[in-house]
């Protein structure tokens, strides 16, 4: 039948020029851009501070923009600088739900029951450490949980990009 393709839209991905490498201290997101999303992660966020209300807008403008409206986000309030329970971001309410996810994973609701897993660099991780680790993230083939990913690829301590250590 004519037009029975057109009935169902082709769902919206990330371009993929949003896996270039952008300057260091830059909020940074790699978003898998398959149409199978078999990975256990559907992409990677690279903030630069744990001031949620200061990243989290830059976040989801991005994806709004290439995906829909974000309704809800999942984050491990200990990894952020106080955790409101809703941001209005454009004009739109995001709820904001204090998950156990763990400090390395921010979970992203679009609609009802759209989900997407993303990986959390730490803000203060060196930039070949970040960009390694979000690369791991985004592959389709990638079964590694977020908290192994960032100990394979980041150093356990976390350097930060002056060269000292957080522990």
């Amino acid at each position: 039948m004519a037009g029975s393709e057109d009935s169902h839209p082709a769902p919206l991905l990330l371009p993929d020029g949003i896996h270039q490498a952008v300057r260091p201290g830059t909020a940074l997101l790699r978003l898998e851009t398959t149409h199978s999303r078999t990975g256990i992660l559907d992409g990677a966020w690279w903030p630069r501070s744990r001031d949620i209300a200061t990243e989290l807008p830059a976040l989801v403008k991005a994806l709004t923009e290439h995906l829909g409206p974000i309704t809800r986000v999942g984050l491990d309030a200990s990894a952020w600088n106080g955790l409101p329970t809703r941001l209005v971001i454009d004009g739109r309410v995001v709820h904001l739900d204090s998950d156990p996810v763990g400090d390395d994973t921010v979970l992203i609701t679009r609609g009802r029951n759209d989900h997407f897993a993303l990986l959390l660099v730490p803000p203060d991780a060196r930039s070949d450490a970040a960009h390694a680790a979000m690369a791991r993230a985004v592959r389709a083939d990638n079964v590694t949980q977020a908290s192994q990913l960032l100990v394979a690829v980041i150093d356990p301590v976390h350097p930060r990009a002056d060269g000292q250590t957080t522990s």
